[in-house]
């Protein structure tokens, strides 16, 4: 299955292993403006899997100097939007149900997010004309601990037309 976002990043993908998190991330920021302010970096997309990072700079620093909480949920969204969208038909639109974030410890420099949707997550998508599912996604901090647990549950339904 694939769909303009996904064949979008099939094409960049053909690019040099060192544009193509730049191409990623151009491309991401100018269509979710939002994630753009943040300075979030896209290195990696798949059908399967997504990797990004935010790293801890003055414009998404909390009071004590580590990345504000809603920079980090920001960061979560994203990895789990971009995996999810990757896998929605062209006909379907994804939208955001809930999210449960956890913040277990303070966040100790930049962040990293991993997330991942499973084969039958996917086949489920293409097999239903709408549904929702629970995505994790993981994130990590430069002592290689995660400081929040997070898991997203995201939805998808026809377009109306």
């Amino acid at each position: 299955m694939s769909n303009r976002f996904s064949r979008f990043i099939n094409k960049v993908n053909y690019a040099p292993k060192k544009l193509r998190p730049f191409l990623l991330t151009k491309f991401f920021c100018s269509t979710v403006k939002f994630a753009g302010t943040t300075g979030i970096k896209i290195k990696f997309v798949s059908h399967e899997q997504v990797e990004i990072s935010l790293a801890n700079k003055k414009k998404v620093q909390n009071h004590i100097g580590g990345i504000h909480a809603v920079a980090a949920a920001l960061l979560a969204e994203s990895a789990t939007g971009i995996v999810f969208g990757m896998n929605v038909p062209d006909d379907s639109v994804p939208l955001l149900k809930s999210m449960k974030i956890e913040y277990q410890r303070r966040m100790k420099g930049s962040l990293t997010a991993v997330a991942k949707i499973t084969e039958a997550q996917r086949q489920a998508i293409l097999q239903q004309e709408k549904g929702d599912m629970l995505i994790a996604v993981e994130i990590t901090d430069e002592s290689n601990e995660q400081p929040i647990v997070c898991l997203m549950d995201w939805a998808w339904v026809k377009k109306r037309r």
